[in-house]
């Protein structure tokens, strides 16, 4: 009985261990303009990125606490050698929205990478644009 007992409260607390949400990676970023990260358009500023587990991301806005979802389509090979800093990647697009006398560019959140870990394709864009890329910290 009293064996029957310990492997009830160990499998319980295994459960409970296994069960919970942890950060393997995250990053954090200062995004000096407006983008767009899976159907989320979002303001300049201060935002983590945190991947949950290996389905999910989610970016926090800082000065809020706000989080959002953000989809991946697939796993990006790490590079050689790995990176020691995350980084972002955006797609820059012009656009004449919201009139068309103002050419404004939109930035799409195209790539996640995290230190020691593959990356993340969030977006992919057709026709003409170009890339830019932000580094950030580690988060802490």
């Amino acid at each position: 009985m009293k064996r029957l007992a310990i492997r009830i409260v160990t499998g319980m607390a295994l459960g409970l261990i296994l069960g919970i949400p942890q950060a393997f990676a995250q990053g954090t970023f200062k995004i000096p303009y407006p983008f767009q990260a899976g159907s989320a358009k979002l303001p300049k500023g201060d935002y983590t990125i945190i991947q949950k587990d290996n389905a999910q991301l989610t970016l926090r806005q800082e000065s809020t606490g706000k989080e959002f979802p953000v989809p991946f389509t697939k796993r990006l090979p790490q590079p050689k050698p790995p990176l020691a800093e995350p980084q972002l990647v955006f797609d820059m697009v012009g656009n004449f929205a919201p009139s068309y006398t103002e050419y404004v560019t939109d930035y799409v959140l195209a790539e996640v990478w995290l230190p020691g870990a593959d990356g993340f394709l969030v977006h992919t864009m057709k026709g003409a644009h170009k890339t830019q890329t932000l580094k950030g910290q580690k988060a802490k």
